[in-house]
């Protein structure tokens, strides 16, 4: 385990190094328009890409990349490691996410969301700001946009019980553009609550994608018998994977929670 761990520590501090230095590179991509700020922000994903392939022995596979559809576009994923949160917007044009209305409070990362025209949200304000959110979501994505939504709201562990929320059924109904369903299993790789870094092939699928229309409840049950059914199986890949490379079972990545 200690060659892990010190890969892991090597890995966090260049991590963080490449981000601050990037940060400063993108001051002044505030004065320019937003895509300039997403330029930079691909460059991120792309440093972290090679350190985790260089440093910590994680490969990482993006199957199916010849299903995005072009144009608006509806992006429902799995949600299991911070990791995909800065990775996938890469795959797209103009890509936007809804989160948290704090994440806009925090120093200049707050002023990158707002520049970037992302969509917060205030959880504690119930209906009304489902509308908003909804709102706010039909006109990016009718302008042209790619939203890109984690439908249970939160990490899930790699094997935990899907938790899967409702509401951005009625954004997909509101929008009236193809949905693309997306699994993975990050969390295997870079888990929640701890900086480890454990070994092994990290695979992001893009699956069939879903036409505009669908009843809600054909929909909801669509999506998640899509995602969680690929999850799945990639996640037992890539326990069976690390169990080889380690030696013993992944105790590591929690099965629940």
């Amino acid at each position: 385990m200690f060659p892990i761990f010190l890969r892991s520590l090597v890995f966090n501090v260049l991590f963080y190094a490449v981000l601050v230095c990037l940060a400063i590179v993108a001051l002044p991509t505030f004065a320019l328009p937003p895509r300039a700020m997403l330029t930079v922000a691909k460059w991120w994903a792309r440093a972290t890409l090679v350190l985790m392939r260089v440093v910590c022995n994680i490969k990482v596979e993006f199957r199916g990349v010849e299903k995005i559809p072009e144009g608006p576009l509806l992006i429902v994923a799995k949600h299991q490691s911070f990791w995909e949160t800065f990775v996938l917007p890469g795959f797209f044009n103009r890509p936007i996410f809804i989160l948290k209305r704090q994440l806009m409070q925090i120093p200049v990362f707050g002023q990158f969301l707002v520049k970037t025209g992302m969509i917060a949200i205030d959880r504690n304000a119930g209906v009304k700001a489902l509308l908003d959110m909804t709102r706010r979501a039909r006109e990016a994505v009718r302008s042209g946009r790619q939203l890109v939504i984690f439908p249970e709201g939160t990490r899930r562990a790699p094997g935990a019980p899907p938790a899967y929320k409702t509401g951005f059924a009625q954004i997909y109904s509101s929008c009236g553009v193809p949905c693309l369903p997306i699994a993975l299993n990050s969390g295997l790789f870079w888990p929640r609550r701890t900086f480890m870094r454990y070994p092994g092939t990290l695979v992001v699928e893009f699956l069939e994608p879903l036409p505009p229309g669908l009843p809600k409840d054909e929909f909801l049950s669509r999506v998640q018998a899509a995602i969680e059914g690929a999850t799945g199986r990639l996640v037992e890949a890539g326990r069976k994977e690390q169990e080889q490379l380690i030696g013993s079972a992944p105790s590591y990545a929690p099965t629940g929670g």
